[in-house]
């Protein structure tokens, strides 16, 4: 992977604000999964969020686009507030991308048919034209070339890929990632994380869930630390990873980085 420090964006203002969780709280029946969550993501920002299994990290992206429901505080995604209203829930689901620990991809439909699948039936994009954006995405995650091969003909971090594609294929506003290596060998590890450093220079808007901290030191603007519900920690990169302010962050980076 290349560890070049991606350029980060100037100072932008309030108008530049595309994520704001506010006093965010959820519950699994009596297990408080989440507490008292703040957070604020701005247009182009990489945010990778970091901590023990059980923190509360996928939860937290999963309820930015409603894939969980919160029970207390607010989410405001691009202006929109996630509230009970299947509109409302429908239209940032079409501007938030989602990339899973799975691929979740079609097995009885090619790969150029599994990306063109969303927008042709979500956006109402006819289907030559979804299946040349399909092309144009699976040439930018390098591989076109598996076009008319079945998801089963493909390696993990094929799969992946083509499932970071078939997310760009809607045009989302903000990409959301949750632990999209932490179901590969190794050696597919690099190749997904070279199609996301891509898409950083491009200037996506990103929340990552990852302890691939390699990419959070190249790629983040900020880095988060959750542990038992709660952000613990939220700091640039620089100031994470060498002055890390909570005894919590501290031990728990001492076991990932060796």
């Amino acid at each position: 992977m290349n560890e070049e420090q991606i350029e980060k964006p100037a100072t932008v203002d309030d108008d530049d604000i595309i994520i704001e969780i506010i006093n965010m709280h959820k519950w699994f029946g009596d297990f408080h999964v989440l507490k008292d969550i703040n957070l604020i993501v701005r247009k182009q920002e990489r945010i990778v969020i970091c901590g023990p299994s059980g923190s509360g990290k996928s939860t937290l992206i999963r309820c930015i686009n409603r894939l969980e429901e919160h029970q207390r505080g607010r989410i405001i995604v691009d202006n929109i507030e996630l509230i009970d209203n299947i509109k409302n829930i429908e239209k940032i689901r079409t501007e938030v991308g989602m990339v899973f620990q799975h691929f979740n991809l079609f097995p009885h439909l090619t790969i150029v048919e599994n990306l063109a699948l969303g927008p042709i039936w979500v956006r109402k994009v006819p289907k030559k034209e979804a299946e040349e954006t399909a092309m144009y995405f699976l040439e930018k995650v390098h591989i076109a070339e598996q076009a008319q091969k079945y998801p089963g003909q493909l390696s993990g971090g094929q799969q992946q890929r083509v499932a970071i594609a078939r997310s760009l294929c809607m045009h989302p506003k903000v990409m959301l990632f949750d632990e999209p290596t932490s179901a590969l060998d190794p050696e597919m590890i690099k190749e997904v994380l070279d199609v996301m450093i891509d898409l950083a220079r491009e200037g996506m808007t990103m929340i990552v869930v990852s302890h691939e901290m390699g990419f959070a030191k190249s790629v983040a603007h900020k880095v988060l630390f959750m542990d038992y519900g709660q952000i613990v920690e939220e700091n640039a990169p620089e100031e994470f990873f060498e002055n890390p302010q909570h005894e919590r962050t501290k031990l728990f980076l001492s076991q990932i980085l060796h």
